[in-house]
């Protein structure tokens, strides 16, 4: 059996990030070209996909008959650009330093496998969605959600200029996970955290560590 590879630091973070602001993902998921003689070989790992339905949120169940479910937030963060009133799927790559997409997800094949196999568009629609979002960073499908991409990495000087995709730099990310926390941590702290990135910013914030971002990043 093979071992389990651990999770890369960064991503983890993105992950934990994504799931705040209500998408379910999909992290560092390889793409296969087939070879001559039944060879296969890994193009690239695709770093992040997720996935957010319109008004997704976090709602807490209350057992007391005719009480509504409390939700504590049901905002994006505005960062990500997310569109308003309809679903809304990331490819995002992750960098530790700065933002930029891999060679191999600048290939508009790349996207249009990635695309196919998570069923967000038909096949012979996926050519076509693949070199609009290389071209404009977002594209629109027939099904009337939004794909778009979305760069993560280092911080706001290092983002690579002139590109038509979503950066979110990865500094706002943890200032966001621990304003987060901050301001949810009467119901958080109740919580067991499975998310990697997550659960190091929660000993954090109840060893008292993780305050500051609060004070200058509001969280709805």
């Amino acid at each position: 059996m093979n071992e389990e590879v651990p999770m890369d630091t960064a991503v983890a973070l993105v992950q934990a990030y994504l799931h705040v602001n209500g998408y379910f993902t999909v992290v560092e998921h390889p793409v296969l070209e087939s070879l001559r003689a039944g060879q296969v070989r890994t193009v690239t790992d695709l770093d992040v996909l997720a996935y957010r339905l319109p008004g997704a949120g976090h709602d807490l169940i209350h057992r007391r008959s005719g009480t509504m479910p409390q939700r504590l937030s049901s905002e994006v963060d505005p960062a990500l650009g997310a569109p308003t009133g309809r679903a809304d799927m990331i490819v995002g790559e992750v960098k530790e330093g700065r933002a930029r997409l891999n060679p191999a997800l600048r290939d508009p094949a790349t996207l249009e496998v990635a695309l196919a196999r998570f069923g967000c568009c038909p096949a012979e629609e996926a050519r076509d969605v693949s070199r609009r979002l290389l071209d404009h960073g977002r594209a629109a499908t027939r099904a009337g959600h939004e794909i778009r991409v979305v760069a993560f990495g280092g911080t706001p000087g290092q983002v690579e200029p002139h590109n038509p995709w979503t950066t979110v730099p990865m500094n706002h990310v943890v200032e966001y996970l621990q304003a987060y926390l901050h301001a949810h941590w009467q119901v958080l702290r109740h919580a067991q955290i499975h998310d990697e990135g997550l659960a190091v910013l929660a000993l954090m914030e109840k060893w008292g560590l993780g305050h500051d971002a609060a004070d200058h990043l509001p969280v709805p």
